[in-house]
Order: structure tokens, then sequence, then C-alpha cells
């Protein structure tokens, strides 16, 4: 493992705003930066009342003007609901203000509903174009091309590194085909990992922009002092998960000393399920668990993320989980 990041989906608890939540995110930021994490990313949603990161490209800047040296990026931009020209100027201008300190991952899901992803694209066209608008994308960010009639300004020769998201296995293969380092949801889609970065290892064309296949593969974390505090503190994030998958989606919940009263258990059951890629309890219980995926998944970089509802034990946990792998880096090294 390389690097250690913080993915943050900029969560409005229950009796908080989004203001608070945006507060919130900047103030996690610093505290990952002083921590030694290496990239801080935040990802696009619509229509969710419970994250507060829809217009993505902007609290990036909030975040990185907030920062000084943290790389700060999307995890990621949704490219089927933008073109790919307006995606190229937010983040060509982002460059611009904050030199060598930008990413930009893309998804092709709509990161919403489909009544949602109507009202952002206004017209659903039936063709899947992902792989050109990625391309098309890449293209703005190159030097400047003598003739082109459309250019990204700011954008062109930014060269803004770009990232393939995924799922499944199609985000493995065209991140693959196309040299760019991957990242895959394995926080909340854990069933093809291990499929997905064997595909993506072994079928990897070196680019200009990358020589040798980097995956980066995500983890929930929920670490406290002790494991009571943390399945207390995780409850927060299965209750919302499960609101979600019933149709019936809010803020962050407040955490629940007894969530098999609230969650059917089939339900619960199936939301255990999309949370196993996880580290939750005490640091003991979370330095165990980390160890056992990095050595199962053998990840270039762990991004690691959590919904919790307090901040100040938010906080804690992203501190407990970079105190966890610092060490574990240091002692890779010296084996």
């Amino acid at each position: 493992m390389q690097h250690f990041s913080l993915l943050d989906l900029s969560p409005i608890p229950e009796g908080k705003s989004a203001a608070d939540a945006l507060a919130n995110t900047a103030d996690l930021a610093q505290a990952a930066e002083r921590a030694g994490y290496h990239r801080f990313w935040l990802a696009e949603h619509h229509n969710m009342p419970g994250i507060a990161s829809a217009a993505t490209a902007v609290v990036i800047g909030h975040v990185a003007a907030a920062t000084k040296t943290i790389r700060v990026g999307a995890g990621g931009i949704m490219l089927p609901n933008h073109a790919p020209l307006v995606v190229a100027e937010q983040f060509g201008t982002l460059a611009t203000l904050f030199p060598d300190r930008i990413d930009l991952g893309l998804g092709r899901a709509p990161g919403t509903d489909m009544a949602t992803a109507r009202a952002l694209r206004r017209h659903m066209a039936p063709d899947d174009t992902f792989p050109q608008d990625v391309q098309e994308l890449i293209t703005y960010f190159d030097a400047a091309r003598d003739g082109a009639r459309v250019q990204a300004i700011p954008g062109t020769g930014t060269q803004v590194p770009v990232w393939i998201l995924g799922s499944s296995l199609y985000g493995a293969q065209l991140a693959a085909h196309l040299g760019l380092p991957y990242a895959f949801a394995s926080h909340f889609a854990p069933d093809m990992l291990e499929q997905a970065i064997s595909i993506y290892r072994a079928s990897f064309q070196p680019s200009k922009s990358l020589s040798q296949p980097y995956v980066m593969m995500a983890a929930g974390v929920t670490a406290a002092p002790t494991d009571e505090e943390a399945s207390y503190l995780l409850t927060s994030q299965m209750l919302a998960f499960a609101r979600l998958r019933t149709g019936k989606p809010g803020k962050l919940p407040y955490p629940t000393d007894n969530i098999a009263a609230e969650v059917p258990e089939p339900v619960l059951a199936q939301v255990r399920h999309a949370l196993s890629c996880s580290a939750n309890g005490s640091p003991a219980t979370v330095r165990a668990r980390l160890a056992a995926l990095i050595d199962t998944y053998q990840p270039d970089e762990l991004i690691v993320t959590a919904m919790i509802h307090d901040h100040a034990a938010r906080v804690r946990s992203f501190q407990i989980a970079a105190d966890i792998l610092s060490d574990m880096r240091v002692e890779a090294k010296v084996a």
C-alpha cells in the first residue's frame, strides 16, 4: 500500500443543516491533512436529503481552499450527467487555482434516481457513450492542439489526473484499456472486488499517464476506543443505508442502541453484506481487519470512509484509522 486516503460524502446529520455539513467537511479535511491522508475525495449525489456534496466541484474548491497540501478530488463525478467540456472547465479551473492537488474520478452511474437523472440531463440519451466521453474529457486536459475548434479554458494543459471508478467489471475493463488508475467502490458493493482487480491488472495497457496498473480500494472504517462504542456509532450508517434501500432516504440518523428493532432482518442482512468491506471497532480490532483486507487484495491505495452522526466522533475515527495505517506503512517498509 503506497497511500491511504479519505472519502467524505459530506453527510447532513439529523438535527443539523447542509451548512453544518459543509463546515464539517472543511474541518474534517483539515484534520485529514494533519493526520497524513494523501487525498480527500467527495462524491456526486443528487436529491439525497442526507448528502451535501451535490455540487461536487464547488465543494472541492471549498475544501481545497481550506487546506494546503492534501490532494482533493472527486470520487466521483457521474459523467453521464454532464457534458465533458463542462467537467473539463470546472476541474481545469480547480487545477489552475490549486496546482498539482486536484483529482478527477469518473463514474458511469447516475448517482441518483431516474427522475432526478432526467432533471439533470434534460434529455436521456439511449446510447452508452461513457468510454467516448471519458476520452473526450481527457483531451481537454491535454496541451492545446493546432486547429482545435473547442478548448477548455481553463483546462487545456492542466493534465488533471483522471481515474475510472466502478463497482462492477465494466469500469475495470475500461480503466485497463485506457491505461488509467482504477478505484473500486467496495465500501458499499464488495461482491466483484477481487475479480475486478484481477481483470484490471491482467489486461492493463500502459498509457502516457500511467505505466503500471494502480488500484485503489475503498473500505468503511468506524473506529472508537471500544468495540461497543464503534458498533453503536456504526448504526447511523446502517440505518441510513436501510432507509435508502427501502425508498425512505433522509438525513443521517442518530445512532441507536437497538437497530434490530428498527430494521427488518432481511433488510439488515442486505445492509451488513453491502457494508462488509469494512473495519469497525477498537483500534486493535480495526487494525486486524484493515491488515486482513490489505493482505487479501494488495491495493496500491486504500481509501476509507464513514458516516458517523457526531462530527467529533467522526474526526476521531479517521484519526485512529490514520494512526493505524501510518504504522502499517512504516512496518511494511521495514519488512
